[in-house]
């Protein structure tokens, strides 16, 4: 087992986060921990993620395996990782990569500053590579800073949409029945042909299911299945719930998943990966400017103007100081789109404060980061000059317009 770069294998606190995926999971995700704290004499649930991220990527016909192809010039897994380690409860990530990726798969840990994550190489098939990530978390080896944990999810690294709700649910649903899956309605109608090409029957669309990822395990049944299973299961199958049932008889709790548990698999995925990314982060907009009385009556009334122009965008107004714990804030909790007034100066000294803080907070490494700077002069009480630059420093894009 490969351990992620040096400080990255044990977590001080979660993981980044879209803004727009706040919210409702954030007050669902302590409810499991409650749970667990309702016995008597019982300790927080012990969660781990497994991740088989082995895989070739024929069918999105490119070189470059698709979990890393890049998307907004970020791989592809390194998304997954962030929904996965949003989530504090998630105490373990296991990733199963080829041998020939695990430097890629490093740089890439170390570049976005992934938490949590071990590395393990990939088996040559999806079942394989899924019992190499359980035998890390099995093994109780010296020096090793994984540890067994009760419950296992199980997801796919194309996958980079999970929300914390449908992850708490199959989890949940694990705990009291030993398996759990998400699953969708199906789109098509299943149809099985006959050896000579011709069908011989269909499935009843309304009555069967599309198997989505994630899916959760008590890991000691999940753990047993892949022991026992046999060769041909271990190369030829793909459903692990399938495997729960079969050789250990645990029926698997399906629940219902929303349509953002889709799997990258085409080129053309890539482009509605990109797009569903830019809308997220285009959901919030924070406008800044400095602490003087006057000029917060002109940032109020700049964000009153935007938010009737912008219906379904956040629309926020903070003080630019580097003690604004508001605006640390707001930058931790990952805003990418940033108005800043520049008042009675020239020299744009406000927007210079709001890129170094940005810089510093390494916030542009995840995402592209917006700001747009507008310089205000007050030539009499009933004049206003607008004016405004544009810039473009260390991944931040300033844009700007005269006015």
């Amino acid at each position: 087992m490969e351990p992620g770069p040096p400080g990255s294998s044990r977590p001080t606190e979660p993981g980044p986060c879209l803004s727009a995926q706040r919210g409702a999971d954030q007050a669902a995700s302590a409810s499991l921990q409650r749970a667990a704290r309702a016995q008597p004499g019982r300790q927080p649930l012990a969660v781990a993620a497994v991740l088989p991220a082995g895989g070739c990527g024929e069918r999105m016909g490119v070189p470059t395996p698709k979990q890393f192809c890049p998307i907004l010039g970020r791989p592809l897994i390194s998304y997954t990782l962030q929904a996965l380690e949003r989530v504090c409860w998630i105490k373990d990530i296991v990733v199963a990569v080829t041998g020939e990726n695990m430097e890629v798969m490093k740089s890439i840990i170390q570049k976005y500053q992934h938490k949590r994550v071990s590395l393990v190489e990939a088996g040559v098939t999806r079942h394989r590579s899924i019992f190499s990530g359980l035998k890390a978390l099995a093994e109780d080896q010296l020096n090793c800073k994984l540890s067994k944990p009760e419950i296992v999810i199980i997801h796919d690294a194309v996958r980079p949409f999970v929300e914390e709700d449908i992850l708490l649910k199959v989890v949940t649903a694990a705990k009291e029945h030993g398996a759990a899956g998400a699953i969708r309605p199906l789109v098509s109608t299943v149809i099985s042909p006959s050896t000579d090409g011709c069908l011989d029957h269909s499935l009843e669309r309304a009555r069967h299911r599309a198997s989505e990822m994630p899916q959760a395990f008590l890991f000691d049944v999940i753990y047993e299945a892949y022991q026992q299973c046999s060769d041909y299961d271990l190369e030829f199958g793909t459903e692990c719930l399938q495997l729960a049932l079969k050789y250990c008889g645990t029926k698997a709790k399906l629940v219902e998943g929303s349509p953002d548990l889709w799997k990258v698999t085409y080129k053309r995925d890539l482009y509605a990966a990109e797009s569903i990314i830019k809308e997220r982060i285009s959901q919030e907009i924070c406008v800044v400017t400095d602490t003087e009385e006057d000029n917060k009556h002109v940032s109020h009334l700049l964000e009153e103007v935007l938010k009737s122009e912008l219906n379904h965008v956040k629309v926020t107004s903070e003080a630019l100081c580097h003690a604004s714990r508001d605006l640390q804030q707001i930058i931790l909790d990952q805003c990418y789109n940033f108005v800043c007034v520049n008042v009675m100066t020239s020299d744009f000294q406000e927007t210079q404060k709001l890129l170094s803080m940005l810089e510093e907070s390494n916030l542009s490494f995840l995402y592209p980061v917006v700001v747009i700077s507008a310089g205000l002069k007050l030539v009499s009480s009933s004049d206003l000059h607008v004016s405004a630059s544009a810039s473009h420093t260390a991944g931040i894009t300033g844009v700007s317009h005269h006015a």
